[in-house]
């Protein structure tokens, strides 16, 4: 079972803690990780029984299952940019007033009307779970839907497979099992897709590899790999660099950038200051501020799953990719003991000053520059 099966089959419960418990293992939610029960764990000088490390995992490689559902692109969360950036700002524990701030968004009254709406929408959400879960009892006759991959580039009519279906379409095109080659890809979208999905458990997730190692594998599946591979890449499947030299499973590729944020994550300062987003190809920077400089992981996920609100700089960052990019603190907020004094003004009037040394804006920038009343 893949781990996006593993994780939507999970119960609600389940899904909050991010992990299931089973007979001998707890398993990770998110990315199948296994941790045997009777087993010791170390950790930085701890040890820790299975349930305990287990939770350290998610802490450790995941963030948070909030991170996790967070990152996930808005047709699963039915979350727009906007809600999306709201929600992460929101579990940072910042105030309405701070999240105006940090946002530009109309006043106080307009974020707490923000807030009002997600909770309409978290109220709308129990209500559909709870009959949903109703007719899951009531309806003996449900049909059992495969779930499409995460990574899918449009989910349309293709994906609707029952689980039976997805049995009978496999023994039909593998007639010496899975494990054996494929009769022909000459075969419906929704064929495809089915076969593909199969396809992929023979790659390992949080693996590069070359194209003659991809070929490799594909090869002992069908004589053209070679379509194998455009297909796995047009479906959502597969991923790989713009001259072909490396391949992975997207939702390889996923864990390995969440782990890689992560550890940057855990490894900056909970202080407040101006940064820098440079583009190294153009040379266009946006500039910022935050009152806790951890947050800037979270605007690099934004980038990463396509959701960052200034659409010119996510435009470029999918045009040139993250490594064009580069994330830079150009000034901490000098620590002040002084309970009168404003924290927020102090920096933003920190920001001004980098705005106006460095002029980001047009051909220099992605800020937009504000109108002087």
């Amino acid at each position: 079972m893949k781990n996006s099966d593993l994780f939507w089959n999970a119960s609600l419960e389940e899904m909050k803690c991010g992990f299931k418990e089973e007979e001998e293992y707890y398993t990770c939610l998110l990315c199948g990780e296994k941790v045997e029960k009777g087993i010791i764990y170390p950790n930085d000088g701890i040890l820790y029984e299975a349930s305990k490390y287990i939770r350290i995992h998610i802490n450790r490689v995941h963030q948070s299952v909030f991170d996790y559902l967070i990152a996930m692109d808005k047709k699963i969360t039915g979350l727009t940019d906007h809600q999306n950036t709201l929600l992460r700002l929101f579990y940072e524990g910042k105030n309405d007033k701070e999240v105006q701030k940090e946002t530009g968004i109309g006043s106080a009254s307009t974020i707490r009307n923000h807030r009002f709406a997600l909770k309409e929408k978290e109220r709308q959400s129990k209500s559909f779970l709870v009959m949903m879960e109703l007719l899951k009892e009531n309806d003996k006759k449900a049909t059992n839907f495969v779930i499409p991959h995460q990574t899918a580039t449009m989910v349309d009519d293709r994906y609707v497979v029952t689980e039976k279906e997805s049995a009978d379409i496999l023994k039909k095109f593998f007639p010496e099992g899975t494990d054996g080659p494929l009769k022909t890809f000459s075969m419906k979208q929704k064929h495809k897709l089915v076969v593909l999905r199969e396809i992929t458990k023979k790659i390992e997730s949080k693996r590069i590899y070359t194209e003659k190692e991809l070929n490799q594998i594909l090869a002992t599946v069908y004589d053209d790999y070679v379509i194998l591979r455009r297909y796995l890449i047009e479906y959502g499947f597969l991923d790989r660099k713009s001259d072909g030299s490396e391949y992975w499973l997207k939702e390889g590729e996923e864990m390995l950038n969440r782990k890689e944020a992560v550890q940057t994550y855990m490894d900056t300062k909970m202080e407040a200051g101006v940064y820098q987003i440079k583009n190294n190809q153009n040379q266009k920077v946006f500039i910022g501020s935050s009152m806790n400089l951890k947050s800037m992981n979270g605007k690099q996920f934004q980038l990463d799953m396509g959701s960052y609100p200034i659409k010119k700089l996510q435009s470029d960052y999918k045009k040139y990719g993250k490594d064009a990019f580069s994330f830079e603190v150009l000034e901490l907020l000098e620590h002040k003991e002084d309970e009168h004094l404003d924290k927020w003004d102090v920096l933003k009037k920190l920001e001004e000053k980098w705005l106006s040394e460095l002029q980001p804006y047009g051909d220099k920038g992605y800020n937009t520059k504000k109108s002087r009343k």
